[in-house]
């Protein structure tokens, strides 16, 4: 879990101001914000839930998680500075079912490794529901179990 902000080896460490962070912290969306070469810096209580266990993992890694989860990414800029970037979650209440249900097949999915067999059955549909499911939703590169 995130509990404050990561600083790039070999830099003075990034904070930000008790201000900010209960800003940040007050969002009901989810709020994770990167720095100029794309690495994590905060994430506030709304967003650690989508990044907990990513720690160890790239910036990119948590980037693919953030945008399956359907969050906007934003230039945080000052004049022509950039200062990085900030993914912007959906509030969990704003979601669809079918936006839900989309989520949770392709969370399960990445979880089974693409075994479409044991993606079904932990979500407790067909093989054949399922399939129709990822058809509808446009989502390819799954594999089938054997």
């Amino acid at each position: 879990m995130i509990d404050k902000p990561v600083s790039p080896a070999g830099t003075t460490p990034a904070t930000f101001s008790p201000l900010v962070r209960a800003v940040i912290d007050s969002v009901t969306e989810g709020v994770v914000i990167f720095d100029q070469q794309g690495r994590l810096l905060y994430a506030n209580a709304s967003a650690r839930r989508a990044v907990d266990g990513q720690n160890g993992g790239s910036g990119g890694d948590i980037r693919n998680r953030l945008h399956s989860l359907g969050a906007r990414f934003t230039p945080l800029r000052n004049g022509n500075q950039s200062l990085g970037e900030a993914a912007i979650l959906p509030s969990a209440g704003a979601l669809t079912l079918a936006e839900r249900e989309r989520q949770a097949i392709t969370d399960t999915l990445q979880d089974t490794s693409g075994k479409l067999a044991e993606t079904a059955r932990r979500l407790g549909i067909s093989r054949t529901t399922l399939w129709r499911r990822l058809k509808s939703y446009g989502v390819d590169g799954f594999r089938a179990s054997p």
